[in-house]
């Protein structure tokens, strides 16, 4: 009875100094956490893996070194060493966690030229969730080695191996597609965290990309959820691919009558008061002439796509507002010609209109005029062919 009571003081008492050193260093590091955003993460992060893993540890030296033989010490060793391992695994976990926090602080997204460092919290946040499982998978495997019984099955199961790894792939062959497909995409620069995409006809930006799935953030604040195989197989628009200035279009369906060069000022006077046009491009261009109406369509940039988004409207409610107020024979009328044969009258002869001499102006082209419009019109220039000579 002295003897066990000896063990019991003796494991109570380990027990009791290993915590309260380990609330020591935690109280060390959220002082410091004051200072250095690292040190509070790791306070908050590793502190209960931490004290997991060291007070089972602290139990079971003490209770070999204490005790001898007693009933169930075999049992409750061996429950001590699983418990220890799954402690362990959980702070290296924990671990690897502040370090990735670490890194993603250094590298933040919410700044103008976000390119490379969305790019490295994508791959950040894969190599995140394929740590995590990468560990939970090897501390199970130790966990199991522990075992005696398991351990003289595994020449039997290194010798089905084969066999077994076939009928695993077939069976989760779209599950490890997904798992693969993730990979790529991390790597690949396909697609990145708070990348803007046009997926199943819907226009949102990449919220989460996971090993088997990415959510998308429709602009109405729905999620559009989709396996990760799918940007791997379909083709999807990428807006933010290479930069986050996009152009965007307005078009307005006008009468045959009407005086192009005000509504091309106006257009300018919209884009030039406004904050949300970066300045790049402001073209106003006459594309269609059928069915008895003009099409213009107003082609503006902006910094990103919300931007362009209110600029695009904010375009068109000024040219709608400018039609309405000082050209209302713009306004698309149905036409009908009256003949002399029908009642007499003479046909309706339409107004001349205004001759224009020479090209028309920088504003009103694309791909020619001006250096923004020079660049895009060689990105888009085929390869000239070569002459014919006829014999």
């Amino acid at each position: 009875m002295p003897h066990l009571m000896t063990a019991v003081l003796v494991v109570v008492a380990s027990t009791g100094a290993t915590i309260f050193l380990v609330e020591f260093l935690h109280w060390l590091l959220s002082r410091m956490g004051r200072r250095s955003e690292l040190a509070a993460d790791l306070a908050r992060t590793a502190h209960y893996p931490f004290l997991a893993t060291v007070t089972v540890f602290a139990i079971q030296q003490a209770i070999r070194a204490a005790t001898g033989e007693f009933p169930g010490r075999g049992p409750l060793l061996h429950l001590l060493v699983i418990l220890f391992i799954a402690g362990f695994a959980w702070l290296v976990a924990a671990l690897l966690l502040v370090l990735e926090d670490a890194a993603l602080a250094r590298w933040r997204t919410d700044v103008p030229d976000n390119l490379k460092r969305r790019r490295f919290k994508t791959q950040v946040v894969i190599l995140r969730r394929v740590t995590v499982a990468t560990i939970v998978i090897l501390a199970l495997g130790v966990v199991l080695m522990t075992f005696p019984g398991i351990r003289a099955l595994g020449a039997s199961l290194l010798a089905s191996a084969g066999l077994v790894s076939v009928v695993a792939a077939l069976a989760a062959q779209s599950t490890l597609g997904n798992v693969f497909a993730g990979l790529q995409l991390a790597f690949s620069d396909a697609v990145r965290v708070d990348d803007v995409v046009v997926v199943e006809g819907e226009w949102g930006r990449i919220e989460e990309l996971t090993l088997t799935y990415v959510a998308v953030q429709i602009w109405d604040d729905r999620r559009l959820l989709l396996p990760t195989s799918y940007f791997t197989t379909k083709p999807f628009q990428n807006w933010t691919r290479t930069g986050s200035a996009v152009l965007g279009t307005a078009e307005l369906d006008v009468d045959w009558a009407t005086d192009i060069e005000p509504l091309r000022t106006e257009l300018r006077s919209a884009c030039e008061s406004s904050q949300l046009w970066d300045g790049r491009v402001c073209v106003l261009q006459m594309t269609d002439a059928i069915g008895g109406m003009v099409r213009l369509r107003a082609l503006v940039s902006a910094a990103d796509a919300p931007a362009l988004w209110d600029l695009r409207c904010l375009v068109r409610e000024r040219l709608v507002t400018y039609v309405w107020q000082n050209q209302r024979t713009s306004i698309p009328r149905v036409r009908a010609e009256l003949t002399e044969g029908s009642s007499g009258s003479a046909p309706l002869r339409p107004a001349p209109r205004p001759q224009t001499d020479g090209d028309a102006p920088s504003d009103g082209r694309v791909f020619s005029g001006g250096n923004d419009g020079e660049a895009r019109g060689n990105q888009f220039t085929g390869p000239e062919e070569p002459a014919v000579t006829r014999r």
